[in-house]
């Protein structure tokens, strides 16, 4: 599969000294293999290296010095994706992996753990966990409990592009009952933490050609964004159980991860802090297709 990633920034007077982090690398790792990438940054950053976060993702971090008007970061990438696992875990009950999350003394901690708080985008809200609580009943598995959540979130929710922005607070979204894949997978972590279960956020890219017989999923065009749901191993770290509730379906052959995080703040596609600029215009377009192996 190949991915053609095009932002450019137009800037109404010069920007004259621009810092900029891309996370635009898809990860490589068991689910997918990255084949190949490429960036190209105009104007021609006067510095750049690349390095990961502390969740392993790849980024680029550039520095620009030369008066511009207009940027522009095109990155093209080629993944061959692998079909994914289930968690061997995913039937555990449910309240099985809230207790495993919780803190005891001298148990080893695991990495997951980060991901049962609230972070910077979402933070925790008791009407997220009432309204989360039907779906988990007493003994039910983690994998049945979080793919009803998530057909409810798909069903009550309405996919609608420019109805909320980059900021929208969680509850906003969830109260509009409206929004784009970025607050599906925000309403739904936030509902899973309220619950004291270990959720993160997945961004990535979904096929724009969908298979033969099967429908184009929303999305397509854009970067996207969905859910993973932990699931506690017996040597103590955890499996993952991946999630679209915009497209109510497992995370599959048609997904690339980009990278992951607590929510959209960790992995912004493209950030940074300029100098100058005025009032700027951006414009995102991304490109998806089947491509033969080399």
């Amino acid at each position: 599969m190949e991915v053609v990633h095009v932002t450019e920034y137009r800037y109404s007077s010069p920007v004259e000294l621009a810092q900029h982090i891309a996370v635009l690398r898809p990860r490589d790792e068991a689910a997918q293999q990255l084949l190949g990438f490429e960036m190209e940054i105009e104007p021609a950053p006067a510095q750049q290296h690349d390095d990961c976060d502390v969740y392993g993702n790849s980024r680029r971090v550039f520095t620009l010095t030369a008066s511009h008007q207009h940027l522009r970061v095109c990155a093209t990438s080629r993944v061959r994706a692998h079909a994914p696992e289930r968690p061997p875990a995913a039937a555990l009950p449910w309240e099985a992996c809230r207790a495993h999350w919780r803190y005891e003394s001298g148990r080893p901690l695991d990495a997951a753990v980060e991901f049962t708080f609230p972070s910077t985008l979402v933070p925790h809200h008791a009407v997220l966990r009432d309204w989360a609580l039907p779906s988990f009943p007493p003994g039910r598995g983690i994998d049945e409990a979080a793919t009803e959540l998530m057909h409810r979130l798909h069903a009550d929710f309405t996919y609608a592009p420019h109805s909320t922005e980059v900021g929208t607070p969680v509850l906003q979204a969830f109260e509009q009952r409206r929004g784009v894949c970025q607050d599906f997978a925000h309403v739904m972590i936030g509902s899973l933490r309220a619950l004291g279960l270990s959720a993160r956020y997945v961004s990535g890219y979904l096929l724009t050609e969908p298979p033969p017989g099967q429908p184009a999923l929303q999305g397509a065009d854009a970067s996207h964004a969905w859910v993973a749901v932990a699931v506690p191993r017996e040597d103590g770290s955890a499996d993952w159980l991946e999630l679209d509730p915009t497209n109510d379906c497992e995370a599959g052959l048609t997904h690339v991860r980009l990278a992951l995080g607590r929510d959209y703040a960790d992995v912004t596609p493209l950030c940074g802090v300029i100098r100058g600029g005025g009032r700027h215009q951006l414009d995102v377009r991304v490109g998806t297709r089947v491509v033969p192996a080399a």
